[in-house]
């Protein structure tokens, strides 16, 4: 595949019209309430499973839509546009939790877990991070050691996503003392599995009504059969995770970037000052025509990637370079939509102020910008060394 396709077809369009629908007529009405009461949505999570929502890229034969990766990148756009946090919680379920299973998972583990998570009975969330290993998860210091028919696993995972509310989690431990990533492998760890607890949860600055927590594991019991992929490949594994995972930041960028410049121009064509619109004033156009290129850029490059990972080809590089740009434009566009309004931009009767607090997360979370930076230059050096 060749070039950047972003033409939809007529199915792409009426899925994203769908999703649209209920996006701004369920979940766009209490984004505001649950962010400034750090709720979690229950009731709209709910809504979302028996629409399939929860399971959009899940084979049809898995209890899911069938439908495409892409169709679950326009899905994750229009959550977001409608509410940061909701598509946060989307996107940990499907991206982390359900596609791991699907492509690393027995027959039998596929069978037993996947329908429950695309129909929106169970909740996923995806357990990586360690207090001491963010960036460096090849740092991972959770232990599983193999006790007969099960594996014990000790140690805790911090900022995880769904972590109060999720019944299936994918995780990492170390089950050697192989170096570094070697000796890391994955399970599915259920939330009811003796010595499983929920600790602490977090209070964030932006998509509070996405749950943040951490999960502790103390000699907690694993039946050896959840073991995800083989022993030892579970970093391996979830780096190839990530990569979808950074495309779906892509997306509730794009979607967030969207809402912002929405809004940030419907402001300027309608506020008065010095006897004329603000949109009217070269400043302002020139804000708003950063803002719409950085944004068009940006749908480009998330559009263009998830095509290629649909299609099978590489996209470890484009991953991160997607995942980079639009979460950097996203800052920039919402912090000029905030400008735009000037002082009612920070007040919280406005949504661009929340727009603004929600994107910073994506230039963290699935690996920080400078770790994206990592992954792009060795790629380009790697290219170079081949030549």
């Amino acid at each position: 595949m060749s070039g950047i396709v972003t033409e939809l077809t007529e199915e792409e369009r009426l899925f994203r019209d769908t999703v649209r629908d209920f996006a701004r007529s369920e979940i766009a009405p209490i984004a505001a309430e649950i962010d400034e009461s750090s709720r979690f949505p229950t009731e709209t999570i709910r809504k979302m499973g028996p629409l399939g929502l929860l399971g959009i890229p899940v084979p049809e034969e898995l209890g899911g839509a069938g439908a495409s990766l892409f169709a679950y990148i326009l899905s994750l756009e229009e959550v977001a546009y409608a509410c940061g946090s909701t598509a946060l919680t989307l996107a940990a379920h499907t991206s982390l939790a359900t596609l791991p299973i699907l492509s690393f998972g027995t027959e039998e583990q596929k069978r037993r877990y996947v329908p429950g998570l695309a129909s929106g009975e169970k909740l996923g969330a995806f357990g990586l991070t360690e207090s001491h290993a963010g960036s460096d998860a090849g740092g991972t210091r959770t232990r599983a050691r193999k006790d007969g028919s099960r594996w014990i696993l000790n140690g805790s995972k911090h900022f995880i996503t769904n972590a109060s509310h999720a019944q299936i989690f994918v995780v990492t431990a170390r089950t050697s003392d192989a170096p570094r990533s070697q000796g890391i492998s994955a399970f599915i760890v259920e939330s009811g599995f003796k010595g499983f607890s929920v600790g602490k949860k977090e209070d964030k600055l932006g998509l509070r009504g996405s749950d943040t927590a951490e999960i502790i594991f103390e000699d907690c019991e694993v039946p050896a059969e959840n073991l995800l992929g083989p022993e030892g490949e579970g970093f391996r594994n979830f780096l190839k995770t990530l990569d979808g995972g950074r495309i779906g930041i892509g997306a509730m960028a794009v979607g967030i970037s969207q809402a912002a410049l929405d809004y940030a121009a419907r402001y300027a064509s309608q506020r008065q000052a010095f006897g004329a619109t603000l949109g009217s004033f070269g400043a302002i156009q020139e804000k708003l025509a950063d803002m719409a290129a950085s944004l068009h850029a940006s749908r480009l490059l998330v559009y263009d990637t998830a095509r290629r990972r649909s299609a099978g080809l590489p996209h470890t590089r484009e991953a991160s370079i997607t995942k980079l740009f639009a979460s950097e434009a996203a800052y920039r566009i919402t912090k000029e939509a905030v400008q735009i309004l000037g002082g009612n931009g920070y007040s919280r009767e406005y949504p661009v102020e929340r727009y603004y607090r929600d994107v910073k997360l994506l230039e963290i979370g699935e690996g920080t910008s400078e770790i994206q930076k990592i992954v792009i230059a060795r790629s380009v050096l790697e290219e170079v060394a081949e030549a």
